[in-house]
C-alpha cells in the first residue's frame, strides 16, 4: 500500500474511531438505564453479544446496519445514538480527523461525512473526491428521496435506471435516489463535488 493509501486508510479510522468512542458510551449508558444486560439487549436487537461488547468498548466501527438496530432495541433515535454529547456548542468545529470517510467499492470516490449528525435520517451531505473512473454504486433510498450532485471540478456522470447526464464544473445535477443509482467520475482528471440527500423528500415524479 503506497503512502497516499496509508494516510486514506489513517483518516478513515481516526474518524470513525471518534464516533465509536462517543457511541459506544452512550449505549453503554442507555443499556444500564433500561437495566438490560450484554445478552439481553443482543437478544432484542439481532446484534451478537460480542459485538456490543467490543462497541462499548470502543473496539470495533459498527456499520449503519448495526446502529440502527441498536437503537431501535433502545427506542431512542439513530441521531441520539451518534450524538457527541448532551450539550450543543452555538458553534461547532470538524476537523479533519474527527470526519467520517466512507470509500467505495473499487476504492476511487471517497465520501466525508459533512453533515450533521443530528440530520442522518432524513438530511446528509458529503464531500466527494473521485479519481478518474471512479465509481459509486448505490442501492435506493426510502421512496420519494432524492440527491443533489454539484460539481466543483471534473465532471460526473449519473446513472438512474436508464436514463445518463454528466454535470462539470458549475453545474448540478438532482435525481431520484429511491432506486439504484451511479455516480462516475468521467475524464482524465480527479472530480470534486458536494453531495446533499434527502431523504423522503417526495418532490420529483
Amino acid at each position: 500500500m503506497g503512502v497516499e493509501g496509508k494516510e486514506r486508510h489513517r483518516e478513515l479510522d481516526a474518524g470513525a474511531q471518534v464516533l465509536s468512542g462517543h457511541m459506544g458510551k452512550t449505549i453503554q449508558r442507555l443499556r444500564k438505564a433500561y437495566n438490560l444486560s450484554l445478552s439481553e439487549l443482543a437478544e432484542q436487537s439481532g446484534v451478537a453479544k460480542s459485538i456490543i461488547s467490543q462497541i462499548e468498548r470502543n473496539e470495533t466501527n459498527p456499520t449503519l446496519a448495526t446502529i440502527w438496530r441498536l437503537s431501535q432495541a433502545l427506542d431512542v433515535s439513530i441521531e441520539r445514538v451518534l450524538a457527541t454529547s448532551d450539550e450543543e456548542p452555538f458553534i461547532e468545529k470538524s476537523t479533519r480527523a474527527d470526519t467520517p470517510i466512507l470509500l467505495s467499492e473499487d476504492g476511487k470516490v471517497r465520501l466525508a461525512i459533512i453533515g450533521w449528525l443530528k440530520t442522518i435520517e432524513w438530511l446528509q451531505w458529503y464531500d466527494v473526491q473521485a479519481e478518474p473512473g471512479g465509481v459509486l454504486d448505490s442501492d435506493g433510498h426510502q421512496r420519494g428521496s432524492v440527491e443533489c450532485l454539484s460539481v466543483l471540478e471534473g465532471e460526473f456522470e449519473v446513472e438512474v435506471g436508464d436514463v445518463v447526464q454528466r454535470a462539470k464544473a458549475g453545474e448540478t445535477l438532482r435525481y431520484r435516489c429511491d432506486r439504484r443509482h451511479t455516480i462516475r467520475a468521467v475524464g482524465d482528471t480527479p472530480g470534486h463535488a458536494t453531495m446533499v440527500c434527502i431523504l423522503k423528500a417526495a418532490v420529483m415524479d
